[in-house]
């Protein structure tokens, strides 16, 4: 028995997985290259001569977004963790159970921005379930499985770092924040900086994917892992991306770039944004001899990036180099976000 609490929202904590869920994995399998594990955002099967990658969300869905926002935003939650395996997003397995208020033409505009965005992205609906159920409800509508394919080449994970590799970001922190209550919540912003500052915050909603951030770091073989920054953000994810691939960080926290009105956003509403949900956020791990030209061929195709620190050994520890000195990195267990979502719903 243990006397650990569960949070009251967000993620379960990593010990639970370790303690809980990690030793009960059902039968194991030879074929499996990467199983579940922290920091990692996929799983990876071999099947005949490909490598397949999976992985599973909830399918989320706002109506306060608009219906096709809000499907764009699902869509690209789902597919974001397998891109990051490097392989190429290829299949979707979609299950909805919606709620019975969801109207004809609702569910026509969301499944509309589905097949949009999978046939942009050359992705085909597999398999699925649609139905309205009592008991559903907004937003999570359902779940989906994302599938990736490719050859073991294209695959990058945890096991190809090496000490020396250099750590890339990109467009900062407190993406999925920032986009998520602007459009959530405009008048908590227009209260505290001004109707185009609330604009300003709400285009950043657009930015919450890393679909196009893969598809630019998968020319590069020098890039060793892929992570998306979710929830408990930059600082947890690179925490998650270390612990599972068992190396030590130095991060320079002055060089990973923050944007201006995500900073201004964190400043007005007192929260750290280096903790904070970042979906939109990449983080990789990638050979010296490369980070600098994929930092340049990612703000070719307008996605703002930068070196911010190195791999180093693991006796050496992780830490950051942040304006007040020299601190350890940890993880930060709970995200701002969801304490600021019921303050503001409130």
């Amino acid at each position: 028995m243990t006397d650990q609490k569960l949070p009251d929202l967000g993620k379960i904590p990593p010990e639970f997985f370790d303690r809980v869920i990690y030793p009960r994995l059902g039968a194991k399998d030879p074929n499996i290259l990467i199983g579940p594990r922290h920091g990692v955002d996929y799983g990876v099967v071999k099947v005949g001569g490909s490598y397949v990658a999976m992985s599973t969300d909830p399918f989320f869905i706002v109506p306060s977004f608009g219906f096709g926002r809000a499907a764009w935003f699902g869509f690209h939650i789902i597919f974001c963790d397998v891109a990051v395996s490097g392989l190429r997003p290829k299949y979707l397995a979609i299950d909805l159970n919606l709620p019975p208020a969801i109207k004809e033409d609702e569910l026509e505009e969301l499944w509309t921005t589905v097949h949009a965005e999978a046939k942009k992205y050359g992705i085909s609906v597999l398999t699925g379930h649609t139905a309205r159920y009592t008991g559903c409800d907004y937003p999570m509508v359902g779940g989906a499985t994302a599938v990736a394919v490719g050859p073991k080449k294209d695959l990058r994970g945890p096991f190809r770092v090496k000490v020396g590799d250099q750590i890339v970001i990109t467009k900062g922190p407190a993406i999925e924040t920032t986009g998520l209550l602007a459009v959530l919540f405009p008048r908590r912003f227009i209260e505290a900086g001004g109707e185009p500052f609330q604009k300003e915050a709400a285009a950043v909603f657009s930015q919450m994917s890393v679909l196009d951030d893969c598809a630019v770091a998968r020319k590069f073989p020098g890039v060793h892992v892929m992570h998306d920054a979710t929830e408990c953000g930059v600082w947890g994810g690179l925490f998650e991306m270390a612990r599972a691939g068992r190396y030590g960080l130095r991060v320079r926290e002055d060089l990973i770039p923050v944007q201006p009105v995500i900073r201004r956003t964190a400043e007005l509403f007192d929260f750290d944004p280096f903790t904070a949900i970042s979906e939109g956020t990449l983080i990789a791990m990638v050979d010296k001899k490369e980070s600098d030209k994929l930092v340049a061929a990612f703000k070719r195709k307008g996605i703002p990036a930068a070196v911010c620190g190195e791999v180093v050994p693991l006796k050496e520890g992780r830490r950051i180099l942040g304006p007040a000195g020299e601190r350890a990195l940890a993880h930060p267990v709970e995200d701002p976000y969801w304490r600021l979502a019921a303050e503001f719903s409130a």
